[in-house]
C-alpha cells in the first residue's frame, strides 16, 4: 500500500509521517513483537497507526494535539474498528492521564514533539508492560543530533533534549536499546 494511495498525500508534499524504510522497520518490528496494547504519540492522520494494525491483531490508542489532524486521523482509521482509539489532546497530558489511570502498554511508539522525548521518557517506562518496546523516531533532528558545534538557536533546545533522551535511555538498565541509522534516526528500547 503506498501512501499517496490510502491517504491522499501528493507524493511531492512535505507531510510529518515515517518515511519508506521507517514504516517497513516499525511493520516488521511489530510483526514480530505481536503487542497486544499500543500507545502512539504523534497520531498526525493515522498512517503509522494504520501500519501498525495491519501488522498485529492489538489494539492502538493514538495521540493527536492538533483537532484537524485527529479529526482525519479517526476517518483514516475507521477501517480497523474498536481496535484505534484517537485521543485528540497534548500529548504530555494525555500520557499523565493514562499513567494516572494505570494503563500499560506492550508497546509504545514515539513520533510526537521531538523537544520533549526526555520529559515523556519516565512516564512512558511505568506506562510499559515488562518485556515491553519503546521505538522514538526522529531521534537524529536532521543530522543536528550527531553534529559537532555549535546548534542554531532555533534547534539548540530540540537538539539538547534529544541528546538528553538518548543518553538517558542508553544509560538507563531497565533498558536494552539499540540505536538505528533509519531515517532520521530511529531507538528501540525493550523494557527487562
Amino acid at each position: 500500500m503506498e501512501k499517496s494511495e490510502f491517504f491522499g498525500i501528493e507524493k511531492d508534499k512535505y507531510v510529518p509521517i515515517l518515511k519508506d524504510e521507517g514504516i517497513a522497520f516499525l511493520f516488521d518490528l511489530v510483526k514480530k513483537e505481536k503487542p497486544k496494547k499500543i500507545l502512539e504519540i504523534g497520531a498526525y492522520i493515522g498512517y503509522s497507526a494504520s501500519v501498525i494494525l495491519s501488522a498485529c491483531e492489538g489494539s492502538v490508542v493514538t495521540v493527536e494535539k492538533l483537532p484537524e489532524n485527529a479529526v482525519l486521523a479517526k476517518q483514516n482509521l475507521k477501517e480497523f474498528g474498536n481496535r484505534a482509539q484517537v485521543l485528540n489532546e497534548d500529548a504530555y497530558s494525555a500520557i499523565l492521564k493514562l499513567e494516572e489511570k494505570g494503563e500499560k502498554f506492550d508497546f509504545v511508539f514515539l513520533d510526537g514533539p521531538k523537544g520533549q522525548y526526555f520529559k515523556y521518557l519516565p512516564h512512558l517506562k511505568n506506562l510499559l508492560n515488562s518485556g515491553g518496546i519503546l521505538m522514538a523516531d526522529n531521534i537524529y533532528f536532521h543530522g543536528l543530533v550527531k553534529k559537532e558545534g555549535p546548534i542554531i538557536h532555533k534547534h539548540r533546545t530540540i537538539v539538547v533534549n534529544l541528546r538528553k533522551f538518548i543518553s538517558s535511555i542508553l544509560n538507563d538498565k531497565d533498558f536494552t536499546t539499540t540505536l538505528y541509522n533509519l531515517g532520521d534516526g530511529i531507538s528501540v528500547s525493550k523494557l527487562k
